[in-house]
Formats: structure tokens, C-alpha cells, sequence
């Protein structure tokens, strides 16, 4: 019979080893069923029995909500840049280069240039003590935390001839599937999508919270070993040992000894890494020996013994086979055109964004066209040219834009100014009237736990026609509905009600108002502190707050003099929603920083850069993106921007830390 010590051991052994044969060999041995519920036993005795914790315990991996500010950690080793090239050419001159400076053989590994973010990873006695963004190259964040939740780093090392300190380079990844997922999830939320992988990877890491970084399945890989006891004075033969160690190493590596070699190598990967799992963008060529990268030494940016060959654009040739139209929330429609599926940076394209009729002109689009679709890392495909010599066989139908509502039929209408079509029918389209509840209930907004299918359930049994129903809903209401059950009606009760606390900032952003964003919907919350005021306010008053231009002013007035927005208004005032500050809210609001253009840059130890944003607002400042003449100042943590940095030497801009700044807001004499 075990003890407790010796089962938790025992499973913490076993958990390791199926991450390394899951992970590392591609050969699991147990089933994820089997794996899951090991992992709950640990779990459940390490809550039962805290005095065995140990932070390289398998259980790190579900992640923590306990937040913490990162810190910056110097790099033992500064972490270099690589220098970019395009071509074979260029590839040609620096490996002349390499052996006109060595004048003795040498060879070349080549391997995927992953599309992630950089980390080390600091391994003391085989355990992993800490993980550390590149960051400006000497100094970078400590994200430990965060990277015990990605299952393919190891927490120990094996084997018996692991150095007592060793230092692995590698690149954190979000996987295709796990990106693609995540942007569908944000894009229900309406929350700003990813741009790339490489994006997602990189804001998932900087997360306080790690048990939602552990939800989101990053991966790994190594590229890199540093230490004073290597294996080996072979950078390829020491990534053959870490792999042995128990870190991932991709397979894509090839040492190669002539240039013909090397050309082959990038001219394979080319296309074969369109079917990998993971984004990569480029090949990384590295002089194998150590010693001769020594010697070789380094610029002041990148080391002489490697460069970086980056791919073009991903690219491919499909047939156009129609373009749907799709109506937005604000009634706004887009094309989209509809492909022969194709695969493009490791995923299956099927559609193609088109923006607007008058991108649909420039390319002369026409049904079962051959056209080119680039990707380039961004979130939706694009069209970006048309092969007019395929048309030899006959044209197709010319696309033209719709002139009806593709959901209600309404007789569209655009704007002088815009680009964009919209359907008028915004009370009687369908697809609209969803839109504003979908966007009415997201978390930025009033943070109500209902999705986009159960609210179609409740329009189309006739329960909501608008927001204002939602708080109509009754128990009953809800039981009788298909897969329903009591605690699902429950619990959506509970946060419809939990929502009448949100604040008023957010309630105005919740409305839908056109133009009016989550931060033009704080600039006005603090301009006009009720729902009255903003109600009653004239074009000048709101063109007078900063950031509020003249469409956004028009769109305010124009939602305010509806009969049905102000009814819809009223009923949710009646159901006790928040349509003024508070009175804590009111306390804090003053004009310290009434007229201040400010920009910040860097990561905080005091508050988060939310937190600053928010704190500006309060006190009459504007935030600003970028540094320019008109900057007052820029709230400075560590870690700034070295562009902006340099932006505000040159400009005289003045630099303040966060004690400065909250001494500033909280003196009475600010100046």
C-alpha cells in the first residue's frame, strides 16, 4: 500500500513520462482518457496533502488564477535578432561570406523558421527554474508561470548527463486549430480578432492568468542549447541530446555541406510546410560548430553565423465559384467570395474577404475566374489579383454587388463618404436584430452567458425581439425549451440579473450605438455622466469631446432621437440597468489631466495598462498610440519601446515613470 507521499510521487513520475512519449516520440502509450483522470488523482491528493507541492509537479500544467506581475530578468546570454534575407542570392553572400572569414570547412544546419514568440528556458539541476521573453535581447519577462501550462515544455529533464545549468532557445507557438478556434470564439464575442498565430502566441504568454493560457494549447520547440557543459561543439548533434533530454526539436533539420544542399532544403519546405500544424515563415541556416561561431562573433544586431530566409507571402490559385453577401449587426454588408477549397498556411480555405463593391471592381471579378488568394499570416484571406489568361474557355457572370438585403430584402444604401453598403431595415432585419442582442450580451459589454445559438432559440420562438426582453424572461419561459434543463435556465437568469450592476461606460457601449466603441462609449460616459445629458447633448457639446468627430456625433443624435432606441432605453432604465456614473465614479472624475496627449509605453508593476488607460480618462487626458509634437508626456514602465524612445529624445518629449504619474493624479496640484 502506498503512502500519500509515494502515490503522489508515483503519478507525478508517470505524468512526465507520458508527456515525453506523448510530446517528444509521438508514440502515447495511454489514452487521453486514462492520462485526465491520473492527472485528476494528483490533483486531488496535492490539495489534500500541500506540504509535497513541488512547481515541476504535472498539476502546474492546468494553470492558476492567481495574478501576478511579470518581472524583468537579465538574460545570462543576450538573445540576438537574426538578419533577413529574400532571396537565393542573399543566401549565396552570407554563406560566401561565412567561408571567405573561416577559410576551412564547415557546414550549415538549416531549419524551419518557426512563426511564434521567442523564450529561454533556464534549467537548474534537470528542473526548470525559469522561462523568459526575448524582450529588448538583455533583459525579458519572466513568464514561468504561464509556460509550466504548455504541456510540451518538460518540467524535468532526463538522462543522467544533463549539466546542472542549461539554457534552451526555443519559439512558443499557438497551433493553427487552437488559433482558428480561439478567433471563432473571440469573433462571437465581438472581441478584436488575432491577426496571426504569432500574435495570439505572444499576447496568450503575457497573460496574468494561467489557467486561461493553459486552456489555450500552446506549443514548443527548441532550437538552441547554451550552457558551459554542451554535449557537444555541434549545434546539431546537441539539438539530437536535447531531444533525448525530453525538449521538442522539430525533425525539419538538415545539416547541409554545399550551397546546392541548402537551395534544395528551402526550395522542399517551400511547399511541404503548408501541410504542417504550425505557422512557420522562413529557414534559419546556422554554422554548425560552435567554435566557428565563435569565431565568427557578432554585429551589434545579429550574429555573422546565421541569417533568417523568409518565405513570400503564402499564395495560391483557386476558382472562384460565387460571392454571398453577409449583413452585420449595424446593417453593414460585406462580400465574401466562396471558393474551390485550397490549402494556405497550413489550413483549408474555403472563403475570401472582398471588403466592397469597389474592391470587387478593381479586379474585374467574374464567376469561375482563377484566382490568387494570399493569406500572408493575417486572419482572413484575401483576393488579390485575377488570372484573366485562364478565361480562354469563356467569362463567366461579372459580380456585382448586391443591391437588396441579403437577409430581409430591404433596398440598400450607401453613404457618399463610405465605401460600405447598408441595409436601412434595422428593426425589421433579422440578421440585424440578433446582432445587436449577440453584441449587447458580450463580456466587454453587459458580460450575460448566452450564445449566438440560444439567442436565434429565443428570437425565433418569439421570447426576444431586443435587449430589453431578456430581462422579460422567465423561468418558465425557458424550461420548456428543447435541451434545456433547470439549472441552464438558472443560470442564464443569474447573469441577466448579475448584469443590471455593470457599469454605465458599458451599458452605453452595450447599445449599439453606431461609431461608438468600447473606448468612444468611456469618452462619453465621462463627458455627459448620464444617459439624459448624452440624450440631450447638441452637435457642438459632443464634437467638443476629444476623439468624437462629426460622424460620431451625428450617429449619437440620430440613435437619440428614435422613438424606438429611447423606448428601448427606458425599458431597460425600468429593469434597473446603470445609465450614470456612480457615485465613486463621479469622486474620481477630474480635469488633472484635462488637454494631455498621452502616450504609454512599457509593462507595469503598480497597474496594468488598462488600468493607466482608464485612470487617464478619469482625469480628463487623452491616450494616445503613437508619439508625435503634440505628445504631453509618455507614462514610461520598463521595457519601453525603443522606437518610441528614441521618437521622444528626438521630439523633447518628457518621460515619467508610474509613481510620477499616480503622485500627479492624486496631488491637488498637478501641474
Amino acid at each position: 500500500m502506498q503512502t500519500p507521499k509515494e502515490r503522489i510521487e508515483w503519478l507525478r513520475e508517470q505524468l512526465h513520462k507520458h508527456n515525453y512519449n506523448y510530446y517528444v516520440l509521438s508514440q502515447p502509450t495511454i489514452s487521453d482518457a486514462e492520462f485526465d483522470r491520473m492527472m485528476r488523482e494528483l490533483i486531488d491528493l496535492e490539495a489534500k496533502y500541500p506540504e509535497y507541492y513541488d512547481p515541476t509537479s504535472p498539476s502546474v500544467r492546468v494553470g492558476s488564477d492567481i495574478n501576478k506581475n511579470f518581472t524583468q530578468i537579465a538574460h545570462r546570454y543576450p538573445m540576438l535578432s537574426l538578419q533577413n534575407t529574400y532571396s537565393e542570392g542573399e543566401v549565396a553572400d552570407f554563406y560566401n561570406r561565412v567561408k571567405k572569414a573561416l577559410n576551412e570547412d564547415f557546414e550549415i544546419v538549416c531549419e524551419l523558421k518557426f512563426d511564434g514568440t521567442s523564450i529561454s528556458l533556464i534549467y537548474e539541476h534537470k528542473r526548470l527554474v525559469r522561462a523568459v521573453t526575448r524582450g529588448d535581447g538583455k533583459m525579458g519577462d519572466d513568464v514561468t508561470d504561464n509556460v509550466r501550462t504548455i504541456r510540451s515544455v518538460p518540467l524535468i529533464l532526463r538522462g543522467d548527463d544533463v549539466p546542472d545549468y542549461i539554457e534552451a532557445r526555443g519559439e512558443v507557438l499557438m497551433p493553427w486549430k487552437v488559433f482558428e478556434q480561439l478567433n471563432k470564439e473571440r469573433e462571437e464575442q465581438e472581441e478584436p480578432l488575432f491577426a496571426n498565430p504569432r500574435n495570439a502566441a505572444s499576447g496568450t504568454l503575457k497573460l496574468q492568468d494561467s489557467r486561461v493560457v493553459a486552456s489555450r494549447k500552446l506549443d514548443s520547440y527548441i532550437y538552441y542549447l547554451l550552457g558551459d557543459e554542451l554535449p557537444s561543439d555541434s549545434h546539431y548533434e546537441n539539438l539530437q541530446v536535447a531531444r533525448r533530454w525530453g525538449l521538442r526539436v522539430s525533425d525539419a533539420i538538415k545539416k547541409c555541406k554545399t550551397l546546392d544542399e541548402i537551395f534544395a532544403y528551402l526550395k522542399y519546405w517551400e511547399t511541404e510546410r503548408k501541410k504542417l500544424p504550425i505557422a512557420t515563415d522562413g529557414v534559419v541556416l546556422k554554422v554548425d560548430s560552435l567554435v566557428q561561431q565563435r569565431n565568427l562573433g557578432n554585429t551589434s544586431k545579429f550574429p555573422r553565423w546565421a541569417i533568417a530566409y523568409k518565405f513570400n507571402a503564402e499564395k495560391a490559385l483557386t476558382r472562384l465559384i460565387s460571392v454571398s453577401f453577409q449583413v452585420g449587426r449595424t446593417g453593414a454588408v460585406t462580400p465574401v467570395a466562396n471558393l474551390e477549397p485550397v490549402l494556405l498556411s497550413g489550413t483549408t480555405v474555403k472563403r475570401a474577404s472582398l471588403y466592397n463593391e469597389d474592391a470587387i471592381n478593381a479586379l474585374d471579378l467574374h464567376i469561375g475566374d482563377m484566382v490568387y488568394v494570399e493569406k500572408g499570416g493575417e486572419i482572413i484571406p484575401k483576393i488579390t489579383g485575377v488570372n484573366k489568361s485562364a478565361r480562354s474557355g469563356g467569362i463567366g457572370e461579372k459580380i456585382r454587388f448586391t443591391e437588396k438585403c441579403p437577409d430581409c430584402g430591404a433596398q440598400l444604401v450607401r453613404s457618399e463618404d463610405e465605401a460600405i453598403y447598408y441595409c436601412p431595415n434595422s428593426e425589421g432585419c433579422p440578421t440585424q436584430i440578433k446582432g445587436r442582442i449577440e453584441h449587447f450580451v458580450t463580456r466587454k459589454a453587459m458580460n450575460i452567458a448566452i450564445g449566438p445559438e440560444t439567442i436565434s432559440l429565443l428570437y425565433e420562438k418569439g421570447l426576444v425581439k431586443d435587449p430589453a426582453d431578456l430581462y422579460e424572461l422567465k423561468f418558465e419561459d425557458l424550461i420548456h425549451l428543447e435541451r434545456w434543463a433547470e439549472t441552464s435556465a438558472r443560470n442564464l437568469l443569474a447573469s441577466i440579473e448579475k448584469s443590471k450592476s455593470v457599469p454605465y461606460e458599458r451599458v452605453l457601449y452595450a447599445l449599439g450605438i453606431r461609431y461608438v466603441g468600447e473606448t468612444v462609449a468611456q469618452k462619453l460616459a465621462q463627458a455627459f455622466p448620464s444617459i439624459d445629458l448624452l440624450a440631450q447633448a447638441t452637435f457642438e457639446q459632443l464634437t467638443a469631446v476629444e476623439e468624437i468627430g462629426d460622424r460620431i456625433a451625428q450617429s449619437v443624435i440620430d440613435a437619440f432621437a428614435n422613438p424606438k432606441f429611447m423606448d428601448l432605453v427606458n425599458r431597460l432604465r425600468r429593469h434597473g440597468l446603470q445609465f450614470s456614473l456612480n457615485d465613486d465614479a463621479l469622486a474620481a472624475k477630474t480635469d488633472k489631466l484635462k488637454g494631455k496627449n498621452i502616450v504609454i509605453s512599457g509593462t507595469f508593476q503598480l497597474h496594468s495598462r488598462d488600468e493607466y488607460k482608464a485612470m487617464i480618462l478619469q482625469n480628463g487626458g487623452k491616450n494616445s498610440g503613437s508619439v508625435s509634437k503634440n505628445t504631453d508626456f509618455i507614462l514610461a514602465g520598463e521595457n519601453m519601446g525603443p522606437a518610441k524612445l528614441e521618437k521622444a529624445k528626438k521630439l523633447g518629449v518628457k518621460i515619467i515613470d508610474e509613481k510620477t504619474f499616480l503622485s500627479m493624479i492624486n496631488s491637488s496640484d498637478p501641474a
